[in-house]
C-alpha cells in the first residue's frame, strides 16, 4: 500500500463520517460537493471533510482507494457509501438518515 493509500485509510478509519470533496464545508468548489454538504448539514451530522484540491495525491488516491471515479466520496464508519447522487437517493429514501443517525 502506498503512503497516500495509507494516509487515506487512516483518515477513513479515524473519523466516523468523512467526506472527501472539492473545497471545504464552508466553501465547496463544485455543485456535487455543495450538495453533499447540504445533505449532511440537513441531517445534522457531525463530519470531517478533506479538500482534495489541496492535495493532488489524495485527489487521485481516493479514486483508487474506493474504486470510484469521482469526488465527492462519503465514508461512514470506515465504509464507502458513495458520491452525491447516491447520497441524494439514500437521503430521499430515508436510508442515509439511518446510516448516519447513530453518529449524527
Amino acid at each position: 500500500m502506498s503512503d497516500t493509500q495509507t494516509r487515506i485509510a487512516h483518515i477513513v478509519q479515524k473519523n466516523d463520517i468523512v467526506l472527501f470533496m472539492k473545497g471545504t464545508a464552508l466553501f465547496p468548489q463544485c455543485g456535487f460537493s455543495s450538495r453533499a454538504i447540504a445533505i449532511l448539514d440537513q441531517l445534522g451530522a457531525e463530519y470531517e471533510t478533506v479538500d482534495v484540491l489541496q492535495d493532488p495525491e489524495v485527489r487521485q488516491g481516493i479514486k483508487q482507494f474506493s474504486d470510484w471515479p469521482t469526488v465527492p466520496q462519503l465514508y461512514v464508519n470506515g465504509e464507502f457509501v458513495g458520491g452525491s447522487d447516491i447520497m441524494m437517493e439514500m437521503f430521499e429514501s430515508g436510508e442515509l438518515q439511518g446510516l448516519v443517525g447513530a453518529k449524527a
